[in-house]
């Protein structure tokens, strides 16, 4: 058998899918970072119309190249919530406006073999995006991220995901250096709000690409 990663995780994303599917998202299918930028492009936003979108923060999203496209295009006003030339003050009240977007993007940092989204947050922007505020959610989710449960889910983040992305941000934390979780009272944690979706309101809300690769951490 040619491909034969790809084929286990082609089969595993199709039951995912379905998982997902019964709880409430609408699900894509796309065979690299390449492929799922053509699903949105071609077929979520042509659906959707948005005038307005924007962002969390989001490796996978970055890799697919959807960022530079929502943020030179013409045909949607962007939020740019990534634009280092702002100060903080300024980042964060765009956070605050981004919440009422048409269309906000992201990435999730697990899901579960149920069909549950588990992230957590440093500001809360992305999880309070999912949560609610912004019409429709897109999320970009690559294979790497599917666990069995939820326990598994909350120990990947806390053992993988939170440490890579403090050492990936230059922050002052204990895990920069230890390479696991401390728990720790740093004023530059990042472990501060946790969300978990079970289930998308309205359906069809949030819109979920499953990608067959391995994307951001």
């Amino acid at each position: 058998m040619d491909k034969p990663i790809e084929n286990y995780w082609d089969l595993n994303l199709r039951e995912l899918k379905q998982q997902l599917t019964k709880n409430g998202f609408d699900v894509y299918l796309a065979d690299s970072a390449e492929a799922a930028k053509g699903v949105v492009m071609d077929e979520i936003l042509p659906d959707l119309k948005p005038k307005t979108v924007s962002w969390g923060g989001s490796l996978t999203l970055a890799a697919t190249g959807l960022y530079e496209f929502l943020r030179d295009s013409d045909e949607y006003e962007s939020l740019d919530t990534w634009d280092k030339s702002l100060s903080n003050e300024e980042k964060m009240e765009r956070r605050r406006q981004a919440l009422l977007v048409d269309c906000f993007f992201c990435g999730t940092n697990a899901v579960t073999e149920e069909g549950h989204l588990v992230n957590l947050d440093m500001i809360g922007n992305r999880t309070g995006a999912i949560t609610f505020g912004p019409k429709n959610v897109v999320i970009l989710l690559s294979r790497n991220k599917l666990v069995p449960d939820l326990q598994r889910a909350m120990d990947r983040i806390k053992e993988y995901v939170a440490p890579v992305n403090t050492m990936r941000l230059d922050m002052k934390t204990p895990c920069v250096k230890t390479g696991y979780c401390m728990d720790c009272d740093s004023p530059q944690r990042i472990c501060n709000v946790w969300t978990i979706t079970e289930k998308s309101f309205p359906k069809g809300r949030i819109k979920l690409v499953l990608i067959n690769d391995d994307l951001g951490f």
